[in-house]
């Protein structure tokens, strides 16, 4: 029995990437002689793959109607109304589904009958790496970040003597000390810039100073425990009213800010208040990755760059999707691994046994199966079933 593997096009707005790349398909047929990618026509475009491109990769090139019958459909982008109501009951959906701000998407995918994985719900244990797709695309943006700020601010980012005097670095503050955060003082230290690394979690101290960079420390202790996948646990009220506060005399003495805060489920938090933005030196650039959140700049505005007592504050909302080719690359990759670790003799075979399997399934069967989003759509928990549980990624 044969497994075929669509590949549509993305029609979000502004969406570039694709989930499959040429060399990936090619190399997944390769391992499995049961396994066909047909790809919509054009559906690499954005990421500078053609039709021909996956044709010698041994892919079909087909039209939107077919791709969307394929036994197992990939994307990138959460699924579109329409996309949902092209899928059957029985086919498999593997993607960036954003089931904590989308759980809408996630009842309307159960009710057709879709067994659906979230790349965003894989578990962050070592077995599950190759999976990572949230890692991935995190640390892209963290990167892309720092390019941004560095072209827009008018400042050189490092150490300059000439013969007309000597340059100051640029000084960089990072806020959050996830991947996207360590991505992006890894990027300004290389870039030159004196780069400062805050988070509320205390074990990020050695990783931010083992990138060269400066841990930022509060003059009243705020720190929150880590959940079990290694995510910030949202402060109590005090300590997030007094955050702004402490931050704001770090802020103002920074050229460059890169803000990643994020607590999977809620908003983001607030960590630069109008007052910081106000002190903070002209010319100023703010990266605010948590936009899509909520952003943690009191002006940010999702998807806009605003401008704040000559301060620059960008709301960026898919920084991945400025760097296709790598951002396909890698995505497909995390999309093939998870394909493969379930694969038996051509068909796609659910585990919920499995921790990976058991955590990343979103629905199936007619049903919401992750807790929190049942909760999001007020509907009860499911009873817990055994899984075989692998150690924690360190």
């Amino acid at each position: 029995m044969a497994l075929t593997i669509g590949v549509p096009r993305e029609t979000t707005d502004s969406e570039t990437r694709v989930s499959f790349v040429p060399e990936v398909a090619e190399r997944l047929q390769k391992m499995q002689d049961d396994v066909t990618v047909i790809v919509e026509s054009e559906a690499g475009t954005g990421a500078h793959h053609s039709d021909a491109d996956y044709e010698a990769a041994n892919c079909e090139i087909v039209d939107r109607e077919r791709v969307f019958d394929a036994d197992l459909v990939t994307k990138v982008a959460p699924p579109s109304d329409d996309e949902v109501d092209r899928l059957s009951d029985g086919q498999v959906l593997i993607g960036l589904v954003d089931p904590l701000n989308r759980p809408e998407t996630a009842q309307a995918l159960a009710e057709r009958g879709v067994t659906t994985l979230s790349m965003e719900l894989v578990p962050r244990i070592s077995r599950a790496q190759s999976m990572d797709a949230l890692s991935a695309m995190s640390s892209i943006g963290g990167y892309r970040a720092v390019i941004r700020a560095a072209n827009q601010l008018p400042r050189f980012f490092p150490l300059l003597t000439t013969a007309a005097g000597t340059v100051k670095p640029a000084r960089v503050l990072v806020l959050g000390a996830g991947v996207a955060g360590l991505q992006a003082i890894a990027t300004a230290k290389r870039l030159g810039a004196r780069v400062f690394g805050y988070d509320i979690r205390e074990p990020t101290r050695e990783e931010v100073e083992s990138l060269g960079a400066n841990f930022v420390e509060l003059e009243v202790e705020i720190e929150a425990d880590q959940d079990e996948s290694g995510y910030a646990e949202e402060l109590e009220r005090e300590k997030q009213e007094r955050q702004p506060e402490l931050l704001k005399p770090h802020i103002e003495e920074a050229d460059v800010v890169v803000s990643t805060a994020l607590i999977p489920g809620r908003p983001a938090p607030l960590l630069i208040n109008e007052a910081a933005v106000a002190d903070m030196q002209p010319g100023s650039v703010i990266m605010d990755l948590a936009a899509p959140n909520g952003g943690n700049c009191a002006h940010t505005e999702t998807g806009e760059m605003v401008v704040e007592e000559d301060v620059r504050i960008y709301g960026p909302t898919n920084l991945p999707a400025e760097m296709p080719v790598h951002a396909s690359q890698l995505y497909a990759k995390t999309i093939s691994s998870m394909i493969q670790e379930f694969l038996e003799e051509g068909s796609f075979v659910p585990d919920f046994g499995d921790q990976i399997f058991d955590e990343a399934c979103l629905t199936h069967d007619g049903e919401v199966r992750n807790d929190r989003v049942r909760n999001l759509l007020g509907l009860e928990t499911l009873p817990p079933e055994e899984t075989e549980t692998s150690e924690p990624t360190e």
